[in-house]
């Protein structure tokens, strides 16, 4: 995230969404639980629009006890695994559901050391009433691929103020059934010693916190109390099988920063001497030598923070000793960032998280703190000498398109950034994250010899955008985005990341976009900017950009329309009222007839048509958004919770989708330019709607609709004008909140775009296509097959294609045979399907193309026995593979 408009955008998040609370789970409920009824359902393979990144990533965990394993927290778009194969990250909360949508916040998580299988997350975005629901524990026996939940009698907050500190959450490293929770909003310490299913709190803990960053703001957000921040053990005080003795808890208190016990939690004290006037963002213990390392700033972040220190605490002798890399009075920032080389005890790292400008600082120390190194200085102001070569050609969007003046430099090396983590076995990786990526390096003990090392973007299969907006033209490019904090992206190729964001000019969020139906190379998008207009105009599909002129009092980006010919445009933006123009925006004119604020919307058959929704009010205007005038229908949703969309080639025929609980909420149908709508039957809730190409034996355009059909919640289907409808997402896959936009795609029948609140742009095809073709390869092929993990009920695999012959495969499909009673969960770098025993493998398209002598690998997990789980026998195409 961007530092500018943040609340803007949290603000504008939250407002969208659903109304209302979820019903209650039961403790050691599964997630997700299935549907007590089950519409007729498609089989789809989903894949994300490449961005790579867009977000904050405020936690970074190795596992303490297994190389490779790693786990990135985000603060809205849920959790994700490092893959080493595949140097990338796979996304473990997808199975959460629309009722629990504040569970894709991730305010902390923990990898268990004794036992690399488990893994838990802390989820709950927001502590205020934004969020109807309260915050859980969930936890995995596999890495995340399967999860089981238990409620929490309090909010957690991963997209609150402070979320950068921690981690909240942590395992006993000698009693792995013991963990502890630090909870906010004054609900102070938690512990569980049944392996997460059960928690109560720690009485005896003293103190619950007391910092807000802002205690006057009525909202919530900025007045809660963060609470307790961090938890940690120190593993030479205890032995295997018994609680650790001595545990250090970080508290959101500029006095009483930092306790702790010596009884496994039994009794708790404050730590003598400790420096006062800051909060102590992270704890980190370096047992080894006996020095615990706090990272202070005056404020809880993320954003914010004018002031820091570093200090070491003596575990054994109670000294403490300010280790600051820099002098208090030349500090203009907090620190946060922290964290110990495993391997070569007495060496910490450091960052300077809320340094916007000219860039973040890191430091490094070889000597526990007594002598630092930072990553780059000046040499003569504005001139700096960088220690690193960024590299960021796999995500050349992070430039921003900028060319600052020094000592600013694109890319930069990160802002926000509170996540930093040395791999506790390879001392070369260092992964850190940032509010738009998570960076990383291979090459990190160069920095000790005074040798340049690369910094590239660590993110790929990680993605975390908020979606607000989605188009696919009929022709250029197939996907048009609108998105929060980083404005949006022309995708020509759904498998790779885009050159640039929308630039010239950028808007931080960009709230709205439209094209001209019979003139696709029209574009138009309007969103939140920090000065300029709000709205810009393209006239090759999206790829450049001219901005227009804003009416007078425009604050914001509202909605926009384009006419079906392209010839004329109606804004209904933030802080104005609806307006209209010709061209391309050099002059507005006041719309009349229709209020502020309206929601607008174009005919795609009549140029001269626009329509408008507010307040369970339609408008319509035939003279190209000069004139509305209200239609007579009734019935329609009260408030505005509302998205609506014409029928390309068909004149005044309406798609309307929206709606809240206790009142109208489903999907209403008009053919007479809204003057009248009908309401469909069976649709119990609907809150978008989008077109797609007519399937195969049918002339009316795909219909796609997030809903609830028949009591089941999900993305929807109907090739029959809504007579019928086929749910094409699966419990695996539900993304939250989906309620901002969705379309299908004009050029290819049953491909659908969902826009998602925090795990980018999620795109499906029908199985049987698996987004591409089958291979028919000419050549050999070679299949290795291992089994990396086993549980009692259950395993995890890896496979490894090799392409033995002599031609290039564009796109592959496995197949193989399980023994019976073995079903896969979860499966990564692939698409698949199973009936009964068998097993189809796919392509995920970035990976299709596999030369001669080159490998691709996927694995997955698996319920049943992994004895005697190794198939016989492997094809491609239908051409026998060698098993190795």
């Amino acid at each position: 995230m961007r530092r500018t408009h943040v609340l803007t955008a949290v603000l504008a998040l939250a407002a969208g969404l659903l109304a209302g609370g979820p019903p209650a789970l039961a403790a050691d409920a599964p997630s997700p639980a299935p549907a007590a009824v089950s519409p007729a359902a498609d089989t789809y393979t989903w894949h994300n629009a490449r961005i790579d990144g867009g977000g904050f990533v405020p936690g970074i965990v190795f596992n303490r006890g297994e190389p490779d394993l790693a786990y990135a927290r985000t603060d809205i778009g849920g959790a994700y695994r490092w893959q080493e194969s595949t140097h990338g990250w796979i996304p473990l909360l997808d199975s959460v559901g629309w009722d629990d949508w504040g569970h894709t916040g991730v305010v902390s998580i923990a990898s268990d050391a004794a036992d690399p299988d488990r893994v838990y997350a802390a989820v709950g975005t927001y502590t205020n009433d934004w969020d109807p629901g309260n915050g859980a524990v969930m936890r995995s026996a596999d890495r995340g691929a399967s999860w089981r939940k238990t409620d929490l009698p309090f909010k957690l907050g991963g997209n609150m103020p402070g979320r950068g500190m921690g981690e909240r959450l942590a395992v006993d490293p000698h009693d792995n059934d013991v963990l502890y929770l630090g909870a906010p909003s004054g609900h102070g310490l938690w512990r569980s010693t049944d392996a997460g299913v059960t928690w109560t709190e720690v009485a005896s803990f003293p103190n619950p916190g007391n910092y807000a960053e802002d205690p006057a703001d009525e909202s919530g957000y900025a007045s809660d109390n963060q609470g307790v921040v961090w938890v940690t053990f120190d593993e030479s005080a205890g032995t295997a099988g018994s609680p650790t003795r001595t545990v250090y808890v970080g508290v959101a208190d500029k006095e009483n920063a930092v306790y702790r016990s010596t009884d496994a939690g039994a009794t708790w004290e404050r730590l003598a001497g400790q420096p006062t006037g800051y909060l102590a963002h992270k704890g980190v213990l370096d047992a080894e030598n006996g020095h615990l390392y706090l990272a202070y700033s005056d404020t809880g972040g993320p954003y914010d923070g004018g002031k820091g220190r570093l200090y070491r605490y003596a575990t054994a002798t109670g000294t403490w000793t300010d280790i600051s890399p820099v002098a208090e009075a030349d500090t203009y920032f907090g620190f946060s960032g922290l964290t110990v080389d495993r391997q070569n005890p007495g060496t910490v790292m450091a960052t300077a998280y809320s340094s916007w400008w000219p860039d973040t600082q890191i430091f490094r120390s070889t000597d526990s703190g007594a002598t630092w190194t930072q990553a780059w200085r000046y040499t003569s102001y504005p001139e700096r000498e960088n220690r690193y070569v960024m590299d960021v050609s796999s995500s050349p969007w992070l430039t921003w398109g900028a060319d600052p003046a020094p000592p600013e430099q694109t890319p930069k090396l990160g802002w926000m950034t509170e996540a930093l983590e040395i791999d506790p076995f390879d001392p070369d990786r260092m992964m850190y994250g940032t509010g738009a990526t998570i960076y990383g390096t291979e090459e990190l003990t160069r920095w000790d010899d005074d040798t340049p090392f690369t910094i590239r973007p660590m993110v790929r299969g990680l993605e975390e955008t908020a979606v607000l907006d989605l188009a696919s033209p009929p022709s250029g490019a197939p996907l048009l985005s609108a998105l929060g904090d980083i404005g949006g992206f022309r995708h020509t190729d759904l498998t790779r990341v885009p050159s640039m964001m929308f630039t010239g000019p950028n808007f931080t969020s960009t709230t709205s976009l439209d094209f001209a139906e019979s003139d696709p190379d029209t574009v138009v998008r309007v969103g939140h900017a920090d000065s300029g207009p709000h709205v810009a105009f393209s006239t090759d599909n999206g790829a450049h950009w001219a901005a227009g002129t804003d009416p007078s009092g425009v604050t914001g980006g509202g909605t926009v329309a384009a006419s079906a010919d392209g010839g004329r445009f109606v804004w209904s933006p933030e802080g104005a009222g609806v307006h209209h123009t010709t061209g391309l925006g050099a002059s507005w004119s006041a719309s009349q007839g229709i209020p502020a604020g309206a929601i607008v919307e174009s005919d795609r058959e009549d140029p001269e048509t626009f329509y408008g929704f507010k307040s369970g009010r339609f408008y319509v205007s035939r003279d190209g958004g000069a004139t509305f005038e209200a239609s007579s229908a009734t019935g329609l949703p009260a408030g505005d919770s509302v998205r609506f969309k014409a029928l390309p080639g068909t004149a005044g025929e309406i798609w309307l989708a929206g709606g809240a609980a206790g009142g109208p909420y489903g999907l209403w149908h008009s053919t007479d330019f809204g003057e009248t709508f009908t309401e469909l039957p069976g649709v119990e809730e609907a809150d978008t709607v989008g077109f797609g190409k007519a399937a195969p034996d049918a002339s009316y355009p795909t219909l796609f609709t997030s809903a609830r059909i028949d009591g089941v919640r999900g993305i929807y289907r109907s090739t029959d004008a809504g007579a019928s409808w086929v749910r094409v997402n699966d419990d695996a896959h539900q993304w939250g909140w989906t309620g901002a936009a969705i379309t299908g795609d004009p050029r290819v029948f049953g491909r659908v775009y969902v826009a998602t609140n925090g795990r980018g742009v999620i795109y499906g095809d029908p199985a049987d296509t698996g987004g591409g073709t089958d291979p028919d390869p000419s050549g050999a092929c070679e299949v290795t097959y291992r089994v990396t993990h086993a549980w009692g009920d259950g395993f995890q695999a890896e496979v490894r294609l090799t392409n033995t012959g002599t031609t290039a495969w564009d796109g592959w499909s496995l197949t193989w045979t399980f023994p019976d009673g073995r079903r896969i969960a979860h499966l990564w770098n692939g698409t698949h399907t199973q009936s009964g025993t068998s097993v189809t493998v796919r392509d995920a398209d970035w990976n299709r193309t596999v030369t001669p002598g080159a490998s691709v690998a996927f694995g997955f997990t698996a319920s049943g026995p992994a004895a005697e789980a190794t198939p016989s026998a492997f094809a491609l195409g239908g051409r026998t593979c060698t098993v190795r």
